[in-house]
């Protein structure tokens, strides 16, 4: 993955890398960060002195984090190395800065949880021989909406992640957007129930033009779905649920009553959205074309990524 710009610093292609990945996922483990960069390799020791020698030019900092029983580093930009990055311009800016006391916070679990997820669907593009690279998915980005039931009032849904995948048959390629929840079993069944509710209610969230006032009442006439601007293919993406921080029984049992919440809501009842939930072990161990997913309205047959029969043979190159 390497970039025809100059690297900052004097960091070799490795480093450059690593910097992008930190700059867009915020907290990475040098694991994960091996799993991305250096797969090829049995061990990381490369992909550590490169770390480290980000460390000693004052690019990047870690703090240690223990995993049963070894000690593992997690590793972020400090304001120097963000900076480089935004000078070579080759990644969306993002405000976000981490720091030693977020690093080591509550949050920890959670971002390197979305990370593993993502890693998830990298490694096994890798395997099936399709494309989904390690900044091919984005985290917490705000979208607008309005929700009918609560009017007036101006509202964000924050996907903990939206990531891009190019799936690959033959010839035929087509591009997947998914919208990536991750649940570390800190969420009530009835929280993730609401964000699944503002799901459907942004999907169909329509902007309305002005009124144009003249001498006849004035009317707002309505726009394409506030969606299509940013997701310009033909389908609203796929909204995916991860569940971890349990064991699977447990979780399979938060998947049942996370269905039934969802029938429960008229408005995702006749809502079209299509979302389907999981375990971050299963997605680890099978892919996302695998039968993982349990869609969480209508049919509560497994399915893969796409959310139908896993045997079915896409037939558009945007889906």
């Amino acid at each position: 993955m390497p970039y025809p710009h100059p690297t900052p610093l004097g960091a070799n292609p490795i480093g450059q890398q690593a910097m992008n990945i930190l700059y867009q996922h915020r907290l990475v483990s040098t694991q994960q960060l091996h799993q991305m960069l250096t797969p090829h390799h049995t061990r990381a020791e490369y992909l550590r002195r490169q770390l480290h020698w980000l460390r000693d030019q004052g690019l990047a900092s870690y703090v240690g984090r223990r995993v049963l029983g070894q000690t593992d580093l997690l590793w972020w930009l400090t304001e120097q190395g963000a900076s480089a990055v935004e000078t070579a311009g080759l990644l969306p800016q993002r405000p976000y800065r981490m720091s030693p006391e977020a690093a080591a916070g509550p949050l920890q679990e959670h971002t390197l949880a979305t990370v593993e997820t993502g890693l998830a669907f990298v490694t096994h593009a890798r395997r099936l021989g399709h494309e989904c690279g390690p900044l091919d998915w984005s985290p917490e980005n705000a979208h607008s909406y309005r929700d009918d039931h609560r009017p007036g009032e101006d509202l964000k849904l924050i996907p903990d992640a939206v990531l891009n995948y190019v799936h690959t048959a033959g010839r035929q390629r087509t591009l997947l957007t998914f919208m990536l929840e991750v649940d570390r079993t800190q969420m009530t069944i009835a929280r993730l129930a609401q964000k699944l509710h503002a799901y459907a209610a942004y999907q169909s969230y329509t902007p309305q033009m002005p009124a144009v006032r003249g001498t006849r009442p004035a009317r707002r006439t309505p726009t394409a779905p506030a969606w299509r601007s940013r997701y310009p293919s033909q389908a609203f993406p796929r909204v995916l649920l991860v569940l971890t921080g349990a064991s699977e029984t447990r979780l399979d049992r938060r998947i049942a009553d996370l269905r039934s919440l969802a029938a429960a809501d008229p408005v995702l009842e006749a809502s079209p959205l299509r979302a389907g939930v999981t375990t971050l072990d299963r997605l680890r161990e099978h892919g996302p074309f695998a039968p993982v997913f349990t869609p969480i309205l209508g049919s509560g047959d497994t399915a893969d990524a796409w959310l139908r029969p896993a045997q079915h043979t896409p037939r558009s190159s945007a889906a």
